[in-house]
């Protein structure tokens, strides 16, 4: 009897899986496997992806203007559906706000712990989400391109301590004296 129980029980035990041919998933057989071609984009996308980063020699900061352009187009499309600054931004200032400050403080840990790598990396989601901080207040990168213009050949602490101290600021903090 015991014999018959360990042939049944071997009957029911799965089999070995058979090797797998190099590129391809193994497919249980209750679901059909169906052969689809991975379009030449995505496959040409997907190796960009994954190429080493290399940094042009110039450093187009236009691209910082271009970035300003896609997400404005992405804020008119309104879809949030397909488009993460869409989304973002159809969830509030404070919510891209947060975003912005998230990123910054991950710069921040980056760049101590020195990271070049990471800090690089970080660095861009926070002229991306600066720059979504921008289309979402109105502002173009022209009018900080101005500003920094303006600034321009003036020490620091000149410029800061031309600035108008706000007065609320001011009461709440119960001091004069911040920089």
């Amino acid at each position: 009897m015991a014999k018959a129980t360990k042939k049944k029980a071997a009957a029911k035990a799965p089999k070995a899986a058979k090797t797998v041919k190099a590129g391809k998933l193994p497919v249980p057989k209750n679901i059909p496997a169906k052969k689809t071609r991975i379009p030449k984009a995505v496959l040409k996308a997907e190796a960009a992806h994954l190429k080493p980063l290399v940094l042009p020699e110039d450093g187009d900061a236009a691209v910082l203007d271009r970035l300003w352009a896609t997400i404005e187009a992405r804020r008119q499309s309104g879809d949030v559906a397909t488009s993460h600054s869409a989304r973002l931004i159809a969830r509030g200032t404070p919510k891209v706000a947060q975003k912005l400050g998230e990123e910054a403080v991950e710069l921040v840990i980056e760049a101590v712990a020195r990271n070049r790598a990471a800090t690089i990396s970080e660095s861009a989601d926070v002229l991306y989400h600066l720059m979504l901080l921008l289309v979402d207040a109105g502002i173009t990168p022209g009018e900080v391109w101005a500003e920094l213009r303006r600034r321009e050949g003036i020490s620091g602490i000149a410029e800061k301590a031309s600035r108008a101290r706000p007065k609320a600021l001011l009461a709440i903090a119960q001091t004069t004296k911040l920089p």
